[in-house]
This record gives structure tokens, sequence and C-alpha cells, in this order.
């Protein structure tokens, strides 16, 4: 185990491993573990807790549990998680500023506990083939290469004699040797055969694991445990006298069963991860329900591990993670509301039929990648089957899409096995070929290069690919430039959901600008675009009816989210995620709008809180890459980690920032703007950004640099030396003067007469009657001179002590050059602190 001393565990109550999981008698969590602050052991003690195991090969986290309290004793309506509280308590100990707060045992236990989440099971569902009319089972001619397996002339789409060119294309790949040899795929899904003659001498064992039932083999126990084997069929089926054959016949396929029930985020993760170093692929038939009324992605701790499967994979080459896009267009839903298939990590799949057509249950949006052949127009595919010699001849869906694709990816990493994870994304998109070329969804992109948001770059090609691939240069390492977070009339969204603020969605939409200048792309060291994210909160009545899209400034519209009849949800879009790889090539710089509108029903209405981006891509120079780790945060409006919020913007006013005072130099670079179209719009103008000292996650736009509390004190301080020293170079200069005076006197009379008792003067009478007899009538300032007063020294005194105890609250006297208090509470005021 990675991190953890094997001494400590002694100290840990461990349960094994391979125990299954009773949710019905223990709570189980995660713990994100920072050993710097306390240890395992004592973390375990403070929450309550046993230590199962570690979760995944996610480092420092860790699965815990907590027995249930018993029925018998509490009524579930009344039921407390003492593990929680017991979190809750440790953090807000941990928080507390005060020194003895920060001595405290307990403080120091829960600065060490990251993260903690209780987990819930959840039920993915089977991307499974679409009920539909077998229509006629015609019978494929043609038998080559001296196949002898007896579906082989079913399978079209291997060799599709009715339409030659639909097909996958991988004969000719065959012929030029690769059959997938040394690569291996794994099947995440609902078990996976291992007996069937099909595959059982491609089956690796060592990769595979039922999550399910928390044992090795991934047995299909159940009748309807048939997806995962008729999947690794079209990847792995081997050449011999049983049914059909693979795309990469020669490869081997892992089972790694999560689909026979309901699996918590912890296993889910440990699946995407399982194997992570031996397996090159993952291939994902499975989501969010396809209903057009749910939407749904990976929690922290799935994303955490696909993004450690990215950076980690394969040697660090990368998992290449292919995932179906999604059954359900014929219930009006879009694969953007799935965030799975919404990933930059996924490589996601539509279906094609065996005419190029597009089949009605196949989703659009913007995150399609690619389409595969699959059923459609009465045609369906021809597989393995749960069982020792049996055939499927009704599989299809995009679950059978997705393996179609993830076979020819299989060749490719045989024919370049040095191919990262975004290498399979790119040769995706030049590889690509165009079908059903007559449909109107086609649109030219900026790069010329036409895209789909049915069919992606187009239909995966075998042998376009292979051929691509083997004369494929490797693209940089990644870049990723973050644009800040814009807020629309104030719009925040706290925990909870808890929506104020933002535009009200009118006739037309809202619409808002952001402005992106070249000089940020070098800061970044961002040099070509791949994805693009963005991140929106929208509060509406009835999601369904919402709209959103997104131009770029060459003008290339990407439709984000389209009407949803099915979706009927009030709790909006509380910093949803959606994802394009239309605008790849792309030259970013210029204006993106964003547009949200809705049906403008007298019964529904919403408003437009804020958005952000984020530009995915290569950078300019590898040697200052940095791979992106995900951290966790809650999707708040502003997000946590932002350092101030852009202010409230709309087409007819601005409101001041926190900047306002600073000279034009250093202005934050922040000016909406009146838009031309007659709909509601913002603009954010970028100004110059300072190079940020990651250029992976460079923030964009930029405002200039904003002055931190301690840095405000520092400059005064720096403001008060330079006074002092003029004040003592004017002292210097009047005592020069004095003595000289002095010195003249005491020529013209060498003696003074000191006053007595008899003359009634005192010597601090005498003083002020030197100061009369030079023209200064003051009566109280003995140090004029100097510039210095009692007064003022008094409250420079306090301005120091203040500074060492990092107090915000002294008043700074402005002869010492420092604004009024009200002035200087504007310069240091919270960054992240709304403005209504």
């Amino acid at each position: 185990m990675r991190g953890f001393p094997f001494a400590l565990l002694s100290a840990l109550t461990l349960v094994s491993a391979s125990g299954k999981r009773n949710y019905e008698t223990h709570n189980f969590y995660v713990v994100e573990h920072d050993a710097e602050h306390a240890s395992l052991a004592d973390v375990s003690r403070a929450l309550g807790v046993e230590v199962v195991e570690r979760a995944g090969e996610l480092p420092n986290h860790w699965l815990v549990r907590a027995p249930k309290v018993s029925a018998a004793i509490v009524s579930r309506e009344e039921e407390r998680d003492l593990v929680l509280e017991n979190y809750a308590r440790l953090r807000a100990r941990s928080q507390d500023s005060t020194l003895e707060a920060r001595a405290n045992n307990e403080a120091r236990t829960g600065a060490a506990i990251k993260y903690l989440s209780r987990q819930t099971l959840r039920q993915r569902v089977r991307r499974a083939p679409v009920p539909q009319s077998s229509g006629e089972d015609a019978r494929a001619v043609a038998l080559r290469l001296g196949i002898s397996d007896p579906l082989f002339p079913q399978q079209w789409h291997l060799v599709n004699d009715e339409a030659a060119e639909h097909s996958m294309n991988v004969v000719p790949v065959w012929e030029m040797g690769y059959t997938g040899k040394g690569v291996i795929s794994s099947l995440v899904d609902d078990g996976l055969d291992y007996t069937a003659e099909d595959l059982k001498e491609n089956f690796d064992a060592d990769d595979s694991y039922n999550f399910n039932d928390h044992e090795p083999l991934p047995t299909p126990k159940l009748s309807d445990d048939t997806h995962g084997t008729r999947c690794a069929g079209q990847i792995a089926a081997g050449k011999n006298t049983a049914c059909g054959l693979g795309i990469a016949y020669n490869s081997k396929v892992a089972g790694v069963r999560i689909l026979s029930g309901a699996i918590s985020d912890v296993d889910e993760a440990a699946a995407l991860n399982y194997g992570f170093q031996n397996v090159s692929i993952y291939s994902c038939s499975w989501g969010p329900p396809d209903n057009g009324a749910v939407m749904e992605g990976p929690d922290y701790l799935i994303k955490k591990a696909v993004v450690n499967g990215i950076n980690n994979g394969r040697g660090g080459l990368g998992s290449v993670f292919v995932f179906a896009s999604g059954n359900g267009a014929g219930s009006g839903d879009q694969c953007n509301f799935d965030g799975y298939t919404n990933s930059i990590y996924s490589v996601t799949v539509s279906a094609v039929d065996h005419k190029g057509g597009h089949p009605y249950y196949s989703e659009a949006c913007t995150a399609n990648m690619i389409a595969a052949y699959s059923s459609g127009g009465g045609k369906l595919i021809t597989t393995t089957d749960k069982g020792e010699n049996k055939c499927a001849t009704t599989h299809g869906g995009t679950s059978a899409a997705a393996p179609n694709a993830v076979g020819v990816f299989a060749l490719a990493l045989e024919a370049r096995p040095d191919l990262t994870w975004r290498d399979v994304q790119h040769l995706c998109v030049e590889s690509a070929r165009v079908v059903n070329a007559d449909d109107d969804g086609w649109e030219k992109t900026a790069s010329g290069r036409l895209y789909s948001s049915k069919y992606g770059y187009g239909a995966l090609d075998g042998l376009r690919y292979i051929q691509a691939a083997r004369e494929w240069k490797l693209v940089k390492p990644q870049a990723r430039m973050q644009t800040r977070t814009v807020q629309i009339e104030g719009g925040t969204m706290k925990p909870m959901r808890n929506y104020t603020g933002g535009e009200v969605i009118g006739l037309g939409g809202v619409s808002s600008v952001m402005s992106i200048k070249w000089e940020q792309l070098q800061d970044a060291n961002f040099e070509k675009l791949e994805h693009i994210t963005v991140r929106v909160w929208i509060d509406h009545t009835r999601r369904g009816d919402v709209e959103v899209e997104l131009t770029s400034p060459a003008g290339i519209k990407s439709v984000l989210a389209e009407k949803r009849n099915g979706d009927s949800a009030n709790t909006g879009y509380p910093g949803w995620t959606f994802m394009t790889v239309k605008h790849w090539g792309e030259d970013i710089v210029g204006d993106w709008r964003i547009r949200v509108s809705d049906q403008a029903s007298p019964d529904h209405n919403g408003t437009f809180l804020g958005w952000d981006m984020v530009f995915w891509g290569s950078v300019i120079d590898s040697a200052k890459a940095v791979l992106y780790e995900i951290s966790h945060e809650d999707p708040v409006l502003p997000p946590h980690d932002e350092p101030q919020a852009i202010p409230p913007i709309n087409k007819t006013k601005t409101h001041a920032k926190p900047t306002a005072f600073l000279p034009s130099d250093h202005a934050d670079g922040v000016a909406p703007t009146t838009a031309a179209s007659p709909t509601p719009s913002a603009k954010v103008d970028v100004a110059e950004a300072p190079a940020t000292a990651n250029p992976s996650i460079a923030a964009l736009p930029t405002p200039s640099h904003e002055p931190s509390k301690i840095e405000v004190i520092v400059n005064d301080l720096k403001a008060q030396l330079t006074k002092y020293i003029v004040y003592v170079i004017i002292l210097s200069i009047l005592c020069g003067i004095f003595i000289w005076r002095c010195s003249v006197r005491s020529k013209a009379s060498p003696y003074i007469a000191l006053p007595g008792e008899g003359n009634g003067v005192s010597m601090a009478d005498t003083r002020r009657r030197r100061r009369r007899s030079n023209g200064d009538d003051s009566d109280d300032d003995a140090d004029e001179r100097t510039g210095l007063r009692s007064d003022s020294y008094s409250n420079h005194q306090g301005f120091h002590s203040g500074f060492l105890d990092d107090e915000d609250d002294h008043e700074y006297p402005p002869s010492a050059g420092h604004a009024s208090p009200a002035f200087r509470e504007e310069r240091v005021s919270s960054p992240r602190s709304p403005r209504m």
C-alpha cells in the first residue's frame, strides 16, 4: 500500500477486503487522509469507524465503516449519523483560528480529514439493445481469410455485403498483421462469461473483479447478465469454430462487474482504475437512465479515479475510457446531460446503422466524438453470448457501438503502443469518415472539418484510423485555461442549491459575452484547442424548458442543451458542466457568447446566474506542462477557489470593483459593455493577465493583481518608512540650523542666564519664549520640526502592535500616509463577498 506504513495496520481494525459489503448493518464512508496532521488510526478513533480497505487506486483514500443504529433503539426519522456529526465537530475545531484551538488534538485530527462522504448505492443502467423488429435475417456471402466462425457471415459490421462502405473496415487491418495482440480491454459491465468458447482463450483473470459481490471472478449470475459478455465478444471473440469473430480477436479482455446491482461511488471509482497498469482501454456501455428526465454525472471520487487513470494509467500514457453516448434520443434525451459521456476524458461514441443512417435511439450532443456501427434499419449485431457456446444475434444500441470502437483502438495500440489517451482522441477527429452527408446536421467547423452532434466527426473507420496512427506524431502534453466566473446581476448559489440574484430569462433569452486575448494564451502556455467545458448556474422551475448555446468568435455554435419534454425538475443547473468537441482546433481568441433561453411558458420561469469555461488543449512548451489534479469543491457561485467575484454585469450598468482606487496601469480589465443584439447581454473584456506560476491552470480572463491584506499592510509600512526618512532628513537640517544659530548666539553672548526662583521663569517657559522669539507662537508642538506628535507616535505604536496580531480593523492616521478607515476597508474587504 503506497504511502501507508504497514506498521500502522496493527493499530487499525482492518476489515478483510474480500468481505462482502452489508449496507443493511453498516454505513460506509470514504475518508481522504492527510498524514501530516494525524495518523489514520487517530482519525478512525475520532470518527468512530473501522478501516475496511484502501479506496481502489486512489492514494490516501480509505473506505471505512460504522455499525448502523438498531431500529429498535431509534426510529428511522430520528436516526442520527454519529460519524458525520463527529466529522462536523472535528472540522469546526480545525477551522478555529485561535492558538488554543490549533493546539487541540481534535483540531489536528480534523485537519487530517481532507474529505469525507457517506456512500450510497446507485444503480447504473445498461445501454442495451433498443427493442425493435429484427427484420430479414440477411446472411453475408463473403467468407475470407480462412475464418470458420459459423456466424461470421452475419456480422455485417465487419463485412457489409449490402453496403460495402458501411462497416468497421477492419479486414484490411487484419491483412496488415494487426489483430490486437498484447492489448487488454476491460469490460466494466454486468460480468463476463470466461467459460464461453469464444472468450476463454482471451480472458484476463488477473485484471478482473466482481464489485457487486466482492469476489475475484466477474461471473454473470443473473438471468439478464448477458450484456458484458456480448460486448466482450465484439472485441475479442477468438478465431475458432464458435459464433463470430471479434474486431481485435487476438487481444485480451478483463471483466469488472458493477451493473448487476446498486453500487457505491467508492466501488465504481475502484472499478474504473482496476488493473490500470495492464489494462489499456475501459469499455463502458452504461450510464444514468436514458429517459430524458435525469441529469446526473460521476461524483467526486469517480471523477478523481478517472483523472488518476488519465495521469497514471498505462505507465503514464493514460487509460482510454470509451463510453456509449446513450439510447434516449427517442425520449428526447441528450448526452450532454450525462456526466460520463460529457467528460473530456471519454471517447463518446454514438451509433450509425448498416446504411449510414442515424438510429432513432442514438443520443445527439456536442460531446459526441465519433460514431460506430450498430443496430438500426432492421439489422442487429451478432456476437458471443453467455453460455459455453451460445451466440447472440439481437445485440445493438450504443452499447454495441462503444465496444466496436474499443476493438479498433485495440488494433491501433498494437500498431502504436506509445499513443496517449489524447492521441487516441486526436486520431478519431483526424480519421473519422463522414456518413449520410445529406443529413442537415452536418456543419463546417472553423478548422474546416465537418461535425454533427449525431455522428461527431463521423464514422470510425478501422483502416483509416490505423493508417493515421502509424504515421501519427504524438501530441504535446495537455494545457488548461480556466476563465473567471461571470456572475450575472449578482447571481449566487449557496450550498443546498440556494439561488439568489441573476437575470430573468425573458423573451429572447439572456446573453453574456466573454472576451479572450492572445496574451492570455501565451501566459497559460496554451497552443491548440481540443475540448471546451462550460459550467452554468441557472435557476428554473422546469429544467426541461431551458436551452443553452455557445457561439465562438468564428461564429461556430455549440448547442449545449435543447428542450427536453420529459424533464420537469425544478432544481435548475447548479453548476452543471457541459462539454463540446465541436471547436477542436479552433482559434479561441475573441468573443465567446453564451445564450440561455426557455420556452417562455407562463407557468414556468427562471434566471441565469453565472457561467465560466475551461479550454483544454496542448501546451506551447512541454517543459512547463503540469498534470491537472482534481480537488473537491462544492459547485457554489462564486466558486471557493476564486480570489474575488466578477461584479454583477448587464447591458446597462457597471459596478465598482475593489481595484477602482488603483491607477490605470493596475486596472482589472473587466468592463461590461452594451451588446448590439436585441437580447440582454453582458461582455467581459479581458486585459493582459500576469504570467502564472502554473501555466496549465491559468485563469482567463484574469484581472491585474489584486492586493491581499498582507500586501496592503506591507505597502503601508513602505509608505511610512519613506515618510520617516524624509522626516529624519528635515530634522537633521533643522538641527543643523538650530546648532548654527546657537553657535552664533554663543559668540554674541558667552553667558546665558539660567532662570531661577527669583525671576519666576521655568525651564519650560524659557523654551516657549525661545520658540516665540523665532516667530513660532505654537504653544505645545515641541517636536514640530520633526513632523511628529506624541499622539501620532502612539497611533503608530498601535499600528505595529495590530500588525503583529494580524488584526484587520486598526485605524491608520491619515498623517502617516494611510487611507481613512472607510477607504482602507474597501481595499481589504473579502474579495469573495457577494455583491448584491
